[in-house]
């Protein structure tokens, strides 16, 4: 059985998400626009979640020593982008969900044309409030990569295109290579992106970048297994999903393509790597690394 998370690092989480939760809220409170798209942006954007991707990216900003601040717009922007994703997961088009962390999901509250919009300003606007930023540290040329990588790991290349392949991969059994193209790029790109664009915004070396980026690649595919082993052993009432629904669903997963044990092995040499390529850093990485423990031990 895995450990629990550390205490200090659930804190840590904790603090961060509470700072960095007022100033994403502020962005779509300040925009004046009909209060019905307003609701619902907020709506999805408040439901909760755990929040990881722009925690990673505030860790990984002060791992070189760089206040979380400079990363809280950057960070708002990619919580945008994966909030409307969600919306557009849940519509009946797609994957037809009625709940999302416990509430009735975006287009049962507010309809599917409103739902749509929802999804549609919040991509937008993520990339307004990167064009936005006002911290001198962040130059133009910053701005315009930010901008740049998030389009292309929320696009075509990555999240997009993961969504694509997890469409077409429904009803069959999956490889694990097809199992892992999906993951690495529909939930594994802005995941990368997070931690990539800490290291844009603390001016990282090249070697740095790589090194982080092999980092970031190795843990979203380490998180993506915990889901699935937490489908089978975990607790129904903290995952916000019936145990089990997967294997219902006949959904290809890594403990179906590997057995149980197969999978957790499977976590395990992904964590390794993921712990070995930090190492490589330069910078003090303590705190990527305790989350990386989470990603491992979380029971949800």
């Amino acid at each position: 059985m895995n450990k629990l998370p550390d205490v200090d690092v659930l804190s840590y989480i904790s603090e961060t998400r509470k700072n960095f939760e007022k100033e994403l809220e502020n962005y779509v409170n300040d925009l004046k626009c009909p209060s019905l798209i307003k609701d619902a942006m907020l709506y999805s954007l408040k439901a909760g979640g755990k929040r990881l991707r722009p925690i990673l990216m505030i860790a990984t900003v002060e791992a070189f020593g760089i206040a979380s601040k400079r990363a809280f717009a950057v960070a708002s922007a990619l919580e945008m982008i994966h909030t409307y994703s969600l919306i557009h997961d849940d519509l009946p088009a797609m994957d037809d969900d009625d709940m999302r962390r416990g509430n009735p999901t975006n287009h049962k509250v507010f309809g599917e044309a409103n739902a749509i919009l929802a999804g549609d300003a919040l991509n937008t606007l993520s990339f307004e409030v990167i064009a936005s930023i006002t911290d001198p540290k962040v130059t133009a040329e910053m701005k315009v990569e930010l901008i740049k990588e998030l389009a292309r790991a929320a696009g075509a290349e990555g999240m997009v295109g993961g969504q694509v392949a997890d469409l077409q991969g429904e009803g069959k059994q999956l490889s694990l290579e097809d199992l892992e193209y999906i993951h690495t790029h529909k939930t594994g790109k802005l995941l990368v992106y997070a931690v990539m664009a800490g290291a844009i915004l603390a001016n990282a070396s090249p070697e740095d970048k790589e090194n982080l980026r092999k980092f970031a690649e190795h843990l979203g595919l380490a998180f993506q297994i915990q889901d699935d082993i937490l489908d089978i052993e975990g607790d129904e009432s903290k995952i916000g999903k019936p145990v089990g629904s997967d294997v219902q669903n006949e959904k290809s997963t890594y403990p179906k393509l590997l057995t149980l044990a197969g999978a957790k092995d499977k976590l395990q040499y992904h964590v390794s790597f993921a712990q070995q390529y930090l190492n490589k850093c330069s910078a003090d990485t303590t705190q990527l690394n305790n989350l990386t423990e989470y990603v491992m031990n979380r029971d949800h």
